[in-house]
């Protein structure tokens, strides 16, 4: 017998869902208190987070128009470009209008891409649970034909048992009629009792 597959609990179905505003959000955060700390916009620090976010943008590029190219390290690469430009603006930006909106383009672009994933890991789950299902009815269809030739041969052995005892008794009432011919009997011939009867009798 086999049984369901346990159902996701709504938070662990939930949590991929909400990873991209949540990296956004904290990346956002992270800035907002860099710059309540005295961040100072410099050409140094503008050219490395510059830089940075380049080189991951350039990763990302080549990662998606590479022949083995992987959706994770693409999304990453994307991801992290976005992050870094997020955090320069944010860090250095005085008002809260521009971190925003960078913040909000980030979020778009972190859920286009995750999107992308989603799509490839449902299709997998959803080959994989109808290829369980069509194993599941193939054993159920084996067991259903097993049982019902149990159930055929647990019959042919009562029928047996029932032909091998009513035979017996009839033997028995006839013995003990007056003028009973046992050796004619035995010329005429009796029909022969199965050999699992006479075994277990």
């Amino acid at each position: 017998m086999h049984t369901a597959p346990a159902t996701r609990h709504w938070l662990s179905a939930a949590a991929p869902k909400a990873a991209p505003v949540a990296a956004t959000s904290t990346v956002l955060v992270l800035a907002r208190i860099w710059d309540a700390n005295g961040a100072e916009p410099s050409f140094g620090s503008a050219w490395l987070m510059g830089a940075l976010a380049t080189a991951a943008a350039a990763a990302g590029a080549v990662s998606a128009l590479g022949h083995s190219s992987h959706p994770i390290i693409t999304g990453t690469a994307f991801n992290a470009c976005a992050a870094l430009t997020l955090a320069e603006v944010a860090a250095y930006s005085d008002g809260w209008s521009l971190p925003l909106l960078l913040w909000a383009i980030a979020t778009v672009i972190a859920y286009a891409l995750a999107q992308r994933h989603w799509r490839v890991d449902r299709r997998e789950t959803t080959t994989y649970e109808r290829r369980l299902i069509e194993k599941r009815e193939d054993h159920a269809h084996v067991e259903r034909v097993e049982a019902m030739r149990g159930q055929a041969q647990i019959t042919i052995v009562r029928e047996q048992h029932a032909y091998a005892a009513s035979l017996a008794a009839a033997i028995t009432a006839r013995a003990s009629l007056p003028y009973f011919n046992a050796a004619a009997l035995a010329q005429a011939g009796l029909p022969e009792l199965p050999s699992s009867c006479i075994t277990e009798d």
